[in-house]
Order: structure tokens, then sequence, then C-alpha cells
């Protein structure tokens, strides 16, 4: 994608969606980031779900310890990885408690230090929780960054420096809540809607898919 065509493209996602939001629910910084912990391979629909169910019982690092594992996994369990997810969670309560008052940390070094909680989650949780402009490199990113040659890479953190680099700072905190949506309903894996996508224009993918018939 020509550099001329980024500003557009952003402008164009704004002007739809001036302020794009997470699909995961949460109201608190915690909630939030034991959200992203727990959707790492799994719908935020899914994830979602459950939380539903665990947030109103234990919202709070030392509720969550208070649960047991056990007790955390009967809320998790139908989340795919859950016992895995339900052991990192609980360590990062119990690192949480111990170490940072029950807060969630504002610096990546400390976030990634907690157990479940690489890069990605980290760069969420910055950015939609502390308003930072880090940019969250997931399947639907990587894809569309690729495929609309906004952001081209072999690997997430590739595509990530690309976009710290090409998106202009008026759109770098919102952008990566833009190119999920974008990657999630339009920019689809298998067949993207391309007679669907406001930002077809700017797109470099060649050719463009056409409406079924």
């Amino acid at each position: 994608m020509k550099k001329s065509a980024i500003k557009p493209f952003f402008t164009i996602l704004r002007e739809a969606n001036p302020s794009p939001q997470t699909e995961l629910e949460y109201t608190t910084v915690f909630e939030l980031l034991a959200a992203v912990l727990l959707s790492a391979q799994a719908t935020d629909v899914g994830v979602n779900k459950a939380t539903r169910k665990l947030f109103p019982v234990a919202n709070t690092p030392q509720a969550i310890l208070d649960l047991g594992l056990e007790g955390l996994e009967s809320y998790i369990k139908t989340i795919g990885l859950y016992r895995s997810k339900a052991k990192h969670l609980m360590e990062t309560c119990r690192i949480l408690v111990e170490r940072h008052g029950s807060k969630v940390p504002d610096t990546r070094e400390a976030l990634e230090a907690l157990p479940g909680v690489g890069r990605k989650t980290a760069n969420v949780v910055l950015n939609v929780a502390f308003g930072q402009p880090t940019m969250a490199v997931d399947t639907h990113i990587f894809r569309v960054s690729n495929r609309t040659g906004l952001a081209p890479g072999k690997t997430p953190l590739e595509v990530e420096k690309q976009l710290l680099q090409r998106v202009p700072a008026e759109f770098a905190v919102d952008s990566h809540h833009w190119l999920i949506l974008l990657g999630r309903y339009v920019c689809q894996a298998r067949k993207p809607k391309c007679w669907e996508c406001l930002v077809a224009a700017q797109c470099d993918f060649k050719p463009k898919s056409e409406a079924p018939k």
C-alpha cells in the first residue's frame, strides 16, 4: 500500500466507526486483563459467555484466588485450553496481590512478567486500558496488514513494527480495533468480502472478490 493511501484508509474507517471498542466485555482493568488472558485461541463470544458468570462472583485478584483452581476452572471450562489458562490466571492473581497491590501494572515489562501474558495481551491492556498507541497483532490484524499491503511481515512482530512505523499518529490508539473488526467481519480468511469493504480502493489485494450471485 502506497504511503499516500494510508491516511485515507484510516480516515474512512474512523468515519464509519469513530469510537471503536474491544468486543470483550469488562468493567475494570483487571477484568480486561483476565478476559484477554482467557481469549488466546478462543473467540471473544466464548470468553464473554464465561466471564458473564465469573465476574459477578469474582472480579478481583483476591476473589479469583479465593475461588481456588477447581472453582475457577468450573467457570471457564467452556473455553479452549481452560486448564492451563486457569493456572496462569491464578498465578497472575497471586503476583498482582503480592507485588502490585492487586492493581494491574501499566508497563510492558511488568505485564509480560505475568504468567500467560505475552506481547499481544500486554499490547491490548496497554492500549485499551491505558490509551497507549500499541499494536496487538492477532490473526485478523496479521492477515489484513499483509493482504492489504498496509504492513507486510512474515511474523506478528514484523507486522507490529511496520504498523508502528506506517500508521499516522492521529489513528494510532484506535487503529488496531479498526483492523481487527475489518478482519473479523469483512476481510475474512477464506474469502474477503471486497464488495462490502469501505477501503477496497486503498487496498492492494488483487483480484478483488465479487459478491455471490
